[in-house]
């Protein structure tokens, strides 16, 4: 099965509309489509968003943790060091994370940090794409 892990943003995203490729994302990982992964540098930064920008979605969050099966990993210090060197000390951690997890890919809304920054995908060794992206390639590798 397909490991995703995916950042705070697309958990914001699937929380914040009822529509859309993270709430997609969301689905295929209840349908075991794929496995979900995410860290809790990920689910505090998605419940510190929500709360600032869209508390009215904020109870959702408790539901898809609840209800959505998914794989909680941390990186280590060091492995966050690691990823410093070829990202933004802000995404470190979570790109430390997705690579401690061994996930193919890395499931963003960020562009300008971690979407289009090819140094990014080359150190950490895994697609890093949007949630319709994502969409798609799994798509098209359906039988």
């Amino acid at each position: 099965m397909i490991r995703v892990f995916v950042d705070a943003s697309v958990l914001f995203a699937a929380c914040y509309s009822a529509s859309g490729a993270s709430r997609e994302i969301v689905r295929l990982a209840i349908q075991d489509g794929i496995r979900l992964v995410m860290s809790d540098v990920v689910q505090e930064e998605a419940r510190r968003n929500l709360k600032a920008k869209a508390p009215k979605a904020l109870p959702f969050l408790d539901q898809l943790l609840e209800l959505v099966p998914y794989e909680l990993v941390e990186a280590t210090r060091e492995e966050v060091l690691r990823a410093q060197a070829y990202t933004e000390a802000k995404d470190a951690p979570i790109v430390a994370a997705a690579v401690q997890a061994q996930a193919e890919y890395l499931v963003s809304l960020d562009r300008v940090h971690l979407v289009e920054v090819p140094k990014v995908a080359e150190g950490s060794g895994m697609a890093i794409v949007l949630p319709g992206t994502l969409l798609q390639i799994l798509r098209s590798q359906a039988p």
